[in-house]
């Protein structure tokens, strides 16, 4: 596989990540655009992400996934995130560059498992919490 850089990666991870999190929702029985992208939002900001990143990687990642996680997290961006602070920008895109690289390696079953488990954990830290 061509090696990419953690921004790359992140790009590609966002929307595979993305259309999982729709699929979720939808599979969950919401069926109102309001109500799915206001549910969407909870799974898919760069809290969110990031704490879900920070906990799998001290019991989910692999050895690889850690490395291509801290890859993305520490890829200088462009530009300034609009909704949240640098660090949690830089942890959330950590994320989304794990997604990225397990999808171009064609690690479907793993992407999969990432983020089944990523949903737990926001589903256990951030939706019972509100």
């Amino acid at each position: 596989m061509i090696q990419h850089n953690g921004l790359t990666l992140a790009y590609i991870g966002d929307a595979v990540y993305e259309i999982k999190i729709r699929e979720y929702l939808i599979e969950k029985g919401l069926t109102k655009v309001g109500d799915l992208h206001q549910n969407a939002i909870q799974y898919t900001q760069a809290a969110s992400q990031a704490l879900a990143a920070l906990k799998m990687t001290t019991d989910f990642y692999t050895e690889k996934e850690i490395n291509i996680y801290k890859r993305g997290r520490n890829q200088s961006a462009s530009h300034k995130p609009k909704n949240t602070d640098v660090q949690t920008y830089n942890q959330s895109t950590g994320f989304e560059a794990v997604i990225g690289y397990l999808y171009l390696d064609k690690s479907f079953d793993r992407v999969g498992e990432v983020i089944a488990r990523s949903i737990e954990i926001i589903n256990e830290l951030v939706i019972k919490a509100s």
